[in-house]
């Protein structure tokens, strides 16, 4: 995909608020928004849509950031699509962890929105 185009990311965090800074800091740059509040929610969400990039969080009810991204890893139809770990914590462990889980890059809050453009132009041009 061209950098002139818009992508669909879809977002999955629990907090409302850290989903609605996402999606004002994605469309300023151009792209459509889909939201989940969960793994789970975020599963059925990429079945029912197409989805360039996902950007998740770690922690979450029902079904964490690290299963959510095994679950869709599992999925030969998303071995390509980029998943973002978006997360408070910046431990190596976990961060080797959601990256043995099949994440694509990692973002420690607070992120910036410069932060996010110059990582989705890598991940999705």
């Amino acid at each position: 995909m061209g950098g002139a185009l818009a992508a669909t990311v879809l977002t999955v965090d629990d907090s409302r608020s850290l989903r609605a800074a996402l999606r004002e800091t994605l469309e300023e740059i151009g792209h459509q928004v889909l939201e989940a509040e969960d793994g789970l929610h975020g599963l059925q969400v990429l079945a029912d849509n197409a989805v360039d990039l996902v950007i998740t969080d770690l922690n979450m009810p029902r079904l964490d950031g690290i299963g959510f991204i095994r679950r869709v890893r599992a999925e030969e139809r998303f071995a390509g699509l980029p998943i973002v770990m978006l997360t408070t914590e910046g431990q190596a462990d976990r961060m080797r962890e959601g990256k043995s889980a099949g994440a694509t890059a990692w973002i420690v809050k607070p992120f910036n929105e410069l932060q996010i453009e110059m990582l989705l132009r890598r991940l999705i041009d």
